[in-house]
């Protein structure tokens, strides 16, 4: 089993993020979802779509989500649906993903 990992960004920036980090490291050893909640987004479909993630992800190690910004739509959602078996952190950029995608046992 290994910890999930929801990324949850406006428009591409978690596809970009994950696309480099991928190209960094050579390969995702995490199972991983990115989802994306524009500005003009139906809140209630994507929170639907998180949901689903998540309940994919969990393996039994719980899931953690990476937002891009601390207050935002994306943050807000996943912030409704924390549990003791997920974890948020805001503010995801390259290293922090280089560094998830390749210490998974951290």
């Amino acid at each position: 089993m290994s910890v999930g990992l929801l990324i949850l960004t406006h428009n591409s920036i978690g596809q970009t993020l994950y696309d480099t980090a991928i190209a960094v490291i050579g390969s995702a050893s995490l199972p991983t979802r990115i989802l994306v909640a524009s500005m003009d987004c139906d809140t209630d479909e994507i929170l639907e779509q998180v949901r689903v993630a998540l309940q994919k992800l969990n393996t039994g190690d719980g899931v953690l989500i990476l937002t891009d910004m601390y207050g935002a739509t994306p943050s807000n959602i996943a912030s409704e649906l924390l549990n003791p078996e997920r974890v948020l952190v805001s503010g995801i950029n390259l290293p922090m993903l280089v560094r998830v995608m390749n210490y998974p046992d951290l």
